[in-house]
């Protein structure tokens, strides 16, 4: 197989986990401590979802650290297929949560009197746990392509 940037077992692969990881994890950080989110559906979808995302991402850069320290190939088709499901998976159910998200903040921000004077802490902190999850699902997306494009060499 190719060796392509953010590549399984590779330490551009690695970086690229680990800021997912680190992406996801402060979208949840920012979301669970605005008041009010739990209120929303899109909010605690974005929150499980970026879970999710932590957890795999985490998985696979565990995975990446021990193949480096022990010089193991990733690159089988079994383990690359598993990868591409794994990421289109999380990247659809990511960037869904990320949208449906940002949509309910413009709702709230500029069409209710929610985000006037009394919630405007916590329209930030909505705002900014949605970009979050967007760079989250960016970084998400270019390990999908990889996967997919590793794949399709075979």
């Amino acid at each position: 197989m190719k060796y392509l940037f953010g590549s399984p077992g590779k330490v551009s692969g690695l970086v690229l986990r680990i800021g997912q990881c680190l992406f996801a994890s402060a979208s949840i950080g920012v979301m669970a401590s605005a008041s009010g989110f739990s209120t929303t559906t899109a909010f605690c979808y974005l929150i499980a979802s970026m879970g999710l995302q932590v957890l795999w991402s985490f998985g696979l850069a565990c995975l990446d650290i021990h193949a480096l320290r022990l010089k193991k190939d990733l690159q089988s088709h079994v383990l690359v297929s598993l990868f591409v499901v794994g990421d289109w998976v999380t990247s659809v159910l990511s960037l869904a949560a990320a949208c449906s998200s940002a949509g309910v903040v413009v709702l709230l921000s500029r069409d209710t009197r929610f985000c006037r004077v009394e919630k405007q802490l916590a329209c930030r902190m909505f705002e900014l746990s949605v970009a979050l999850a967007f760079v989250a699902w960016f970084l998400l997306a270019i390990s999908s392509f990889v996967m997919f494009w590793l794949l399709a060499s075979v």
